[in-house]
C-alpha cells in the first residue's frame, strides 16, 4: 500500500470515529417519492385538493408505521405535488419534470383525457429510456378504454371504471318502477361520452320501457350557468337524470336543478360530496344517488374508526370527502414495493399484478385485487341515496351539510367484475 493511500484511509477512519463520538446521526433514508399530477387550481381545484388531502393522509399512515421496508431498511413515502391547472399539455410537461427528478411513481385521475395522454407518453418514455421508467397509478380516470383497448403494462387503475359504476347505478334505476323517462347529460370528453353511450345500452337491456328524453353533452368545466340545461330537463318530464359529471360541473348542475324546481332523481357518480349535498339541500332527500367503493355510513367498528381518523386529520367539515380507493392505492403501492424488495418501477409493476389489498392496513373492512390481465382493480361498490342525518342508516353527514347517504345496494368484489378487451404487451 502506498503511504499516501494509508494516510488517506487513516484520515477517513479518524473522521468517522470523531463523528461517532459526537453522536452524529446516520443519514436519513432516501424517501420513495410519488408524484401527484393534478389540477390544483382552476375550475376543478376543489376536486384536485380533495385528492391531495386523501393521498397525503394515506402517505402519512404508511409513514406512521415506519414507511416501506426495503433490504437496506425502512424508507418513508413522499408525496410531491404538481399542478397541471387542468391542462393536458401542462400535465405532459410535469410528467417530464417528475421523471427528470427521478420519480418512478406518478398518480393522476381527475380526467380520462389527461390519463390517456399520460399513458401514451409513459409507454414511449419507458421503451425509449429503460433506466428512467415510471408507472402510472390512476385513482379516478374511469374511461373503460384505459384498461381495455388502450391498456398498458405501465398503467394501473384503482377506481371502478365507468361501466362498472353504471352497472350498479342502472340496477337501482331499473328497479324503480316510477321511472318512465330518463334524461342523460354529461361532460363532452371521452369519459362523459362513454357514460351516455353505455347508459343507453344498459337501460335498454334492463328496462326497455324507459324512454330516453334527453341525451346531451356540454363543454367540460366551462359552463357557469346550468339553468338553461335544468329548464330543458324539467320540460322533458324526466323522472330521473343520469350523469357522470364531477367537480363544479356536477355541483352547478344540481344547484340549477334545485333553482328550476326540477322534480327528478339524480343518479350520479359523484353526488355525495364536493358541495353537492349542501347545494341541493332538502330537495335532495331520497332524490340524489351516488355510487362509490365505500361511504361513511356503511357501518362497522373498523369503518367508523377509519372515518374518525380522517376527520381528526382534516377537521374542517368541507374537507370531508374520503376516497377509499386512494387509500387502497397507496397501501397497494407500499405492499408492491415491499414484495418487489425494490422501488424499481418495473419490479413494482410486476409485483402489483394479481396483488390483493392487505386487510391489516385498512381495518379489514375493504377488499380488492389488482387484476393482472388488464390492471383493473376489482373492489366492492355501493349505491347510496341522500337522506337527513339522523334518519335510519345515516349517522354521519357529508361536509357538514346536515345530509348523509344511506346504502341502497351493496355489491361484492366478485359482483362488480366485468369482462375486459385488453391485449397487454409486457416488457
Amino acid at each position: 500500500m502506498q503511504i499516501a493511500d494509508w494516510v488517506k484511509r487513516c484520515g477517513a477512519l479518524l473522521a468517522w470515529c470523531a463523528m461517532a463520538g459526537q453522536g452524529v446521526a446516520a443519514p436519513a433514508p432516501e424517501p420513495v417519492r410519488v408524484a401527484l399530477i393534478e389540477g390544483l387550481s382552476g375550475s376543478f381545484a376543489n376536486a384536485g385538493e380533495a385528492v391531495s388531502r386523501n393521498l397525503l393522509w394515506a402517505v402519512e399512515r404508511v409513514n406512521q408505521r415506519g414507511g416501506v421496508k426495503l433490504p437496506d431498511g425502512l424508507h418513508p413515502l413522499e408525496l410531491v405535488r404538481f399542478d397541471s391547472k387542468g391542462s393536458n399539455e401542462e400535465a405532459l410537461s410535469l410528467l417530464r419534470a417528475a421523471i427528470d427528478q427521478k420519480i418512478g411513481f406518478v398518480m393522476q385521475g381527475n380526467s380520462s383525457a389527461t390519463a390517456a395522454v399520460l399513458i401514451d407518453a409513459l409507454n414511449k418514455q419507458n421503451q425509449r429510456e429503460p433506466s428512467r421508467r415510471a408507472i402510472f397509478l390512476n385513482y379516478s380516470a374511469v374511461d373503460p378504454a384505459l384498461t381495455n383497448e388502450k391498456c398498458s403494462f405501465w398503467h394501473f387503475r384503482f377506481d371502478a371504471h365507468a361501466d362498472m359504476r353504471l352497472q350498479a347505478l342502472t340496477d337501482v334505476l331499473a328497479a324503480d318502477a316510477r321511472v318512465k323517462k330518463v334524461y342523460l347529460i354529461g361532460q363532452d370528453y371521452s369519459f362523459g361520452q362513454s357514460v351516455l353511450r353505455q347508459a343507453r345500452t344498459m337501460l335498454a337491456a334492463k328496462r326497455p320501457d324507459i324512454e330516453i328524453v334527453g341525451d346531451e353533452l356540454h363543454p367540460l368545466g366551462r359552463i357557469k350557468d346550468f339553468l338553461p340545461y335544468a329548464a330543458k330537463i324539467k320540460a322533458s318530464g324526466a323522472q330521473a337524470v343520469l350523469t357522470g359529471n364531477w367537480g363544479n360541473d356536477l355541483t352547478l348542475l344540481i344547484r340549477a336543478g334545485r333553482e328550476a324546481g326540477l322534480d327528478a332523481r339524480f343518479y350520479t357518480f359523484y353526488g355525495n360530496a364536493l358541495g353537492a349535498p349542501a347545494a341541493i339541500g332538502e330537495a335532495g332527500v331520497d332524490r340524489v344517488l351516488a355510487v362509490a367503493e365505500w361511504h361513511p355510513n356503511l357501518g362497522g367498528a373498523a369503518s367508523d374508526k377509519f372515518y374518525a381518523g380522517f376527520r381528526e386529520r382534516f377537521p374542517n367539515p368541507q374537507d370531508d370527502y374520503v376516497h377509499m380507493r386512494m387509500q387502497a392505492m397507496v397501501e397497494m403501492l407500499a405492499s408492491a414495493i415491499e414484495k418487489a424488495g425494490s422501488a424499481d418501477p418495473l419490479a413494482v409493476a410486476r409485483a402489483l399484478e394479481g396483488l390483493k389489498l392487505d386487510p391489516r392496513h385498512l381495518g379489514g373492512f375493504h377488499h380488492g385485487t389488482m387484476r393482472a390481465a388488464d390492471h383493473q382493480f376489482e373492489q366492492p361498490l355501493v349505491v347510496s341515496v341522500m337522506q337527513r342525518v339522523g334518519s335510519p342508516g345515516v349517522r354521519f353527514d357529508n361536509e357538514g351539510s346536515g345530509y348523509g347517504f344511506k346504502t341502497v345496494l351493496q355489491l361484492t368484489e366478485s359482483q362488480t367484475e366485468m369482462p375486459h378487451r385488453c391485449a397487454m404487451e409486457r416488457p
